[in-house]
Formats: structure tokens, sequence, C-alpha cells
């Protein structure tokens, strides 16, 4: 019999690729918590994140009795800028439930999203995953949202995301109604589909409202100047990432992200004896670190959760200084227990946990890989010691990274 050939090379966009898709991002992240109501205290109103929507599963057809077994139905979407959401909160009976922690019960973290490009790479990656024997979750259309998705696990189990098509929150801070939910997809679609721009022209048809969605409030003052705007807190969060994982197997962890995903390998840390690697794919250093999970119990890190830190990235090292301030005035835990070898290329930093233990990295700078692909050498770098100065002097990369668009208020 004769054996089926897999391409060795793929059109993207005109482009030969490896794979039939490129990661250009990461687009957004979730945690499932134990309690819901502290997450968004700390995510909205001390972090800044808006809540975009809330989808309480109690109140949706179909998923009554699926909701009478959660002890909260809601997944909360929240964002930084003007994606619909860079953040998800949800309960962790319902990450129980859509088997988020099905292979270990340490993952906490409901989704690692990724942006590719186009529609097109997003179904040719649910083939090609197919193809290899990767576990697909699902592949369709999330609402609210909007995205265009295919989520597969990675080795730990891990639920990654690769989407196309966020939904965009205005200047008016409205995300879609619910009456435009009929355009979501269970499964695969057939392409090509409509436009955006055609979906609104038919809800406008059908007669329906496009301005009844959720509006982003924020109701906490504007007590803070942050260089030259009334904001509710000192700092702005204009960025998310990296996203730091404890594994079972770094190796075949690895191999996942830069075999089958396309990742580029940055940089190799050994820290005490433990491999640590870091991985890119557009030109950060890096927007992924794999830690060995034997690490985390020298770390002194929340054992309950395979999320050794999340990044958190505000406009300035100037709002850095300033969020520290704020945050420790707020009670708000930090932790020295990361040190700087494990966030290469990241300068400055401080780490706080959430109210779940999540341990969240706050930063302003990350080093840029430039057209030969390598990092800055390890003696480059700017020495960071545990008192923070005033001002410091510029790398030749600081604000090289992608502008925030909008407004920061």
């Amino acid at each position: 019999m004769d054996t089926i050939q897999k391409p060795t090379t793929y059109d993207v966009g005109g482009v030969r690729y490896p794979r039939p898709f490129k990661i250009r991002r990461l687009g957004h992240f979730g945690f499932n918590v134990a309690d819901m109501d502290r997450g968004l205290d700390f995510y909205a109103r001390l972090l800044g994140f808006r809540v975009t929507d809330t989808r309480d599963f109690s109140k949706v057809p179909g998923r009554e009795e699926m909701a009478k077994r959660l002890q909260d139905p809601r997944i909360v979407f929240m964002s930084h800028n003007s994606d619909h959401h860079a953040f998800l909160l949800a309960h962790k009976s319902l990450g129980a439930i859509f088997g988020d922690d099905a292979v270990s019960r340490d993952v906490t973290v409901n989704q690692i999203t990724w942006q590719v490009g186009t529609m097109d790479e997003v179904f040719a990656a649910a083939d090609y995953f197919r193809d290899r024997d990767v576990e697909i979750r699902r592949v369709g259309r999330d609402m609210p949202g909007s995205n265009w998705h295919t989520y597969i696990r990675d080795p730990d189990g891990h639920t990654v995301e690769l989407y196309y098509g966020m939904e965009q929150i205005g200047w008016d801070g409205r995300s879609k109604p619910e009456s435009m939910y009929y355009r979501a997809f269970r499964e695969t679609p057939e392409l090509p589909q409509i436009s955006e721009e055609q979906e609104v022209r038919d809800a406008i048809a059908k007669g329906i409202d496009i301005n009844a969605g959720n509006v982003i409030q924020d109701r906490t003052g504007e007590e803070y100047v942050v260089a030259g705007t009334r904001l509710p807190r000192p700092f702005k969060v204009t960025n998310i990432g990296p996203m730091s994982l404890f594994v079972t197997d770094v190796g075949a962890s690895e191999a996942f992200y830069t075999q089958t995903m396309g990742f580029i390998r940055t940089e190799v840390v050994t820290w005490k004896g433990h491999r640590c690697v870091f991985l890119r794919n557009g030109s950060e250093h890096h927007s992924l670190s794999l830690f060995p999970k034997a690490l985390r119990g020298e770390l002194g890190l929340n054992p309950e959760t395979s999320c050794a830190s999340m990044g958190v990235e505000v406009g300035s090292y100037q709002q850095l200084r300033d969020a520290v301030s704020f945050l420790k005035k707020q009670g708000v835990p930090f932790t020295d227990a990361i040190p700087p070898e494990l966030y290469p290329g990241v300068d400055y930093a401080a780490h706080i946990l959430d109210p779940a233990g999540h341990c969240l990295m706050l930063h302003y700078y990350m080093e840029r890989i430039g057209w030969d692909g390598k990092p800055r050498p390890a003696e480059l770098r700017r020495k960071v010691g545990k008192d923070w100065p005033e001002a410091i002097e510029p790398m030749s990369d600081t604000y090289a990274d992608q502008t925030f668009m909008g407004p920061l208020g």
C-alpha cells in the first residue's frame, strides 16, 4: 500500500514555511481559580484589566444542567487593549468540566492562545495536527470574541489555541451583542467565510441592535496622572507575556513547541542543574519559557499550578516603579522566588501573587532579536540589583517593542 507523503513545506501567504501557519504573538491566556470575586477584584480593580463580557452558563440555552454542577458558572472576558479579550477568568470547577485539568491537576491555565495571520492558517493547522496525531480539543469559532480557532493540547495537557480574527472593542467600549452569536461555529466551517463587515450589515438587516452589547466600565476614579493622562492607577498594562510553565519533560515540551508549533529557541539557561528553555515566535527574546517541575519546589512556588509566571508589561520603567509602590500599598503579596537568571532579556521586573497563588511578572522591557536571530550576550545585559534607581540609561532596544495603539485610558 502506498504511503501518503506529508508535505515538507506549506504556502503561508506566498512564503514557504515548514508548517501551514506562522504564529505572530501571544494573544490571550486564562486562569481557573477557586474564588472568582477575589480574582476579579485583583485583575480588574488592581491591575486594570477591563471586563468586556461575562458568559454565565446558567443563562445559556442547553447549558443549564451543566451549570448546576458548577460552583460558579461564569467565564469573565477581560482586556487591556482593543482585543475583545486578552485574559479569561473561570472557576476551577468549570475547568474540570471542560477538561482543562484532564491530564494533570496542576493545570490551572485554561488556555494559552497564539495568534496567526489568516483564517486559512487556523484550519490548515487543524489538518496538520491531525496528520501528526496531536490531540485536537475543538475547532470552530468562539462567541463572545468572534475568533476563529483550533484548540489542541501540549504534552503536559495545557490547552493551546491558534486563532485569527479577534473582535475589536472600539472607542465606545461596546462588545458585540449576544443576538449576533448565531455566527458561532462548533466545528470546522466551510471556507471562504463572509467578512466581519458583511456580518455587521447582515445583523442590521435582521433588525439586530448592534449597540446592545456590554459596555466596558471602570468606576475606580482617575486619581493618578500617568505621563499626562489621568488614570485610575499609576500604570497601564500595555502587553501580556511571556508565559512560563513548569513541565514534566523539558525536552519533550521543547520539541513540541519548536517542531510542531514552530517556536524558535532563543536561549538555554542551566540554573542549579536544571535546564530551562526560552522560546520565541517574533522579535521578542521569548514569549514562552519551559522549566522542569522539579524546579518548582526549589523555588518555593505554588505546587498546585503549572504556571511558573505570567508576564504583564507596563508602559515604562517609571510606571513599573509606581506599580510596585501602588500594589504594595494595596497589600498585594510580592515574591523574590524567581531569580533574574530565569527571566533573561527582561531587565527590571517584580513578581506578585494573585489570590489563587499564580505568579505574575511585572516588567517594562523585553530584549528584541534582530535579523540575525541572535540574542544579546549575557555579559552585555544590564546588571539589575535589589535597589532600583529613579531613572536608568536606555538600552539599544528600549521602547523598541510593539507600540500600544490606543489611549492609555
